[in-house]
């Protein structure tokens, strides 16, 4: 029954809103400053063959490109504006090169925000770029920070959807995170603080054509959003806080489910969005290839074989990232308050 029940969910047209491509100019920096270990994981490589031969083996047909952590720029905004046009160009030229295989969003050079919106403009209008990826923060610029007003209007201009990744905090401290890799708890944290941060300053109700991905099943969100709005009023009372618009920004809101989620994390997920703003996303090339694609099986075996979930499972495996990406969208819906 089980394997009925897959067949039926479109095998082989799931769609994969988080992947990263890893070019040699980009390590090569990393290493000139002693910054490859810098989010306290190696970077993973990454070629086109091996990537099509994941995505053919574990039955996907697009995949989204975007640049890992961390953001190359170590004081010379120069530096880092050459090393992202070539990320760029690069993955454009996967995607021209492989149609209907392979999108991009892509990399800006914050923190320097002139720099970056002309480059948002350059891969958004001439490489064709399907969207861009922000950073959690940018060297300790985070996202909400009203500096990034004036590329934020530009990318609502275009309508763009926005893919964010987490980075290492700043400031960092060792002695907090000190026992585990950044992507064990911190990524997650620092994934909730940037959105909050965003939601704090009814980002996207200003800039309401903008589609934000958020990574790793909502990281905290679930759990964070409940407290926020419960000690809101007490805070705009006190005038320690603005109103948040809940349904406007929360509109905005996609959340990828890249990080193995159970029914548990899905169900949770649930109570902040709406099952058109779920998306598949599978971290590649982090992990090896069998465990991702074990993975994807196991989260379309648990969708097939739960009663209520099972009505959605091919709008997270591709159509609602279709949707997004493919056919592109002017209004979501309204996720649940």
């Amino acid at each position: 029954m089980g394997m009925l029940l897959l067949r039926s969910h479109s095998y082989g047209q799931v769609i994969d809103v988080h992947t990263h491509i890893v070019i040699p100019e980009y390590t090569d920096l990393l290493e000139r400053y002693g910054a490859a270990l810098e989010e306290t994981f190696p970077l993973p490589h990454w070629d086109v063959d091996s990537h099509i031969r994941f995505m053919n083996a574990a039955g996907i047909r697009t995949s989204v490109l975007t640049m890992p952590a961390p953001q190359p720029y170590y004081d010379d905004a120069e530096e880092s504006a050459k090393c992202i046009r070539r990320v760029n160009e690069v993955s454009a030229k996967v995607k021209q090169q492989y149609p209907g295989r392979f999108k991009f969003c892509a990399s800006l050079p914050l923190p320097d925000v002139d720099v970056a919106i002309r480059e948002a403009i350059y891969a958004l209008d001439t490489l064709g770029a399907d969207g861009v990826k922000l950073a959690t923060n940018s060297r300790g610029q985070y996202l909400g920070d009203e500096a990034l007003d004036p590329l934020m209007e530009v990318l609502n201009e275009r309508h763009a959807v926005i893919i964010i990744h987490p980075h290492r905090p700043t400031p960092y401290s060792e002695k907090i995170i000190a026992t585990t890799p950044l992507a064990m708890y911190e990524y997650p944290a620092e994934t909730t603080r940037a959105v909050v941060n965003m939601l704090a300053r009814n980002v996207l109700v200003r800039y309401p054509n903008l589609k934000v991905i958020v990574p790793h099943c909502g990281s905290f969100l679930p759990l964070a959003l409940p407290r926020i709005k419960s000690i809101l009023p007490a805070m705009v009372k006190q005038g320690y806080m603005h109103p948040i618009d809940w349904e406007g920004n929360l509109s905005c809101l996609y959340f990828d489910l890249a990080g193995s989620p159970t029914i548990e994390v899905l169900r949770s997920l649930l109570t902040i969005t709406t099952p058109d703003h779920i998306l598949y996303g599978s971290d590649y090339p982090y992990l090896p290839d069998t465990v991702l694609k074990a993975n994807l099986q196991r989260l379309k075996l648990m969708l097939a074989s739960d009663k209520e979930l099972s009505e959605y499972a091919d709008m997270f495996l591709w159509e609602n990232a279709e949707r997004l990406f493919v056919k592109g969208v002017t209004a979501g819906s309204t996720p649940t308050e």
